[in-house]
């Protein structure tokens, strides 16, 4: 019987802590917000999957003068979605989406 009540107990709590939340919450810091736009960009131009699978050559989106990635990558620059993601927190300057 505890048992239900503590069940119960933590589901209406999560219940009304998700009640609270904004639905689109911002991310709280600029790199989250680099972050999700460079995901949304992925899916914007239906990259999404490749990227995850590491099959994306991001050089062929990168020009350092014009973008959208500022950078010169060699030909065959299949990055995981993981050192994306990470470049993002660490050099947003390199996306045009997180300028």
């Amino acid at each position: 019987m505890l048992k239900k009540i503590a069940i119960v107990t933590a589901a209406v709590a999560l219940g009304a802590g998700l009640g609270a939340a904004p639905a689109a919450a911002a991310p709280a810091n600029e790199g989250a917000a680099c972050v999700q736009a460079g995901i949304g960009t992925l899916k914007d131009l239906g990259l999404l999957q490749a990227a995850a699978q590491k099959k994306i050559d991001y050089s062929t989106l990168a020009d350092p003068t014009s973008g959208p990635i500022f950078a010169d990558l060699p030909e065959g620059s299949y990055l995981s979605l993981g050192q994306v993601v990470k470049l993002h927190k660490t050099n947003p300057d390199l996306f045009a989406w997180c300028r």
